[in-house]
């Protein structure tokens, strides 16, 4: 059995989040639309699932028509059986990702972010995995005061945290 192993960057409009995951079975596809509905009223995502048996088709849901075409393409192009993606529009990872960690056929969550993603993929006669990611950028060094100080005020500023006038 050879491997070969490739790299496709998940290219989304400035302003989405994604999460990556897999998951093992085709009830996967309403199920994570019902927590995502379920977790942000009026949430405006697309869905999209690799079905790895049976027709093996992308199954698609979402609240948004323009993120659930682009969520179906994006993950035909990673082509890795039951990995889905999800693309988020106003709305943080962290305001959905336990729900959709909580849903049965979830497996794991591979990254769920806003940065630029490279899904690296291993390919053999067999088919394709997902073998991890690469999320954003490498760091460029270690937070001093000033950045700590930056850090906790924008968590403050998009209401995160409490201020500390509250």
């Amino acid at each position: 059995m050879t491997v070969e192993i490739k790299s496709v960057k998940l290219e989304v409009p400035e302003g989405i989040n994604l999460i990556l995951g897999q998951a093992h079975f085709i009830k996967t596809t309403e199920d994570i639309y019902e927590a995502l509905v379920g977790s942000v009223p009026n949430a405006k995502f697309g869905f999209a699932f690799c079905e790895s048996s049976g027709q093996r088709l992308v199954r698609h849901e979402g609240t948004d028509p323009e993120l659930r075409k682009l969520a179906s393409e994006r993950i035909l192009e990673i082509g890795a059986g039951h990995s889905f993606l999800i693309l988020l529009r106003d709305i943080y990872p962290i305001n959905v990702l336990n729900a959709i960690k909580n849903v049965p056929e979830v497996c794991t969550i591979y990254c769920a972010t806003a940065n630029p993603v490279q899904v690296i993929i291993a390919e053999t006669d067999q088919g394709r995995g997902i073998i991890g990611v690469v999320d954003g950028f490498p760091p460029k060094g270690i937070e001093q005061e000033k950045e700590i100080s930056e850090r906790r005020s924008f968590l403050r500023s998009i209401g995160y945290k409490l201020s500390s006038s509250s």
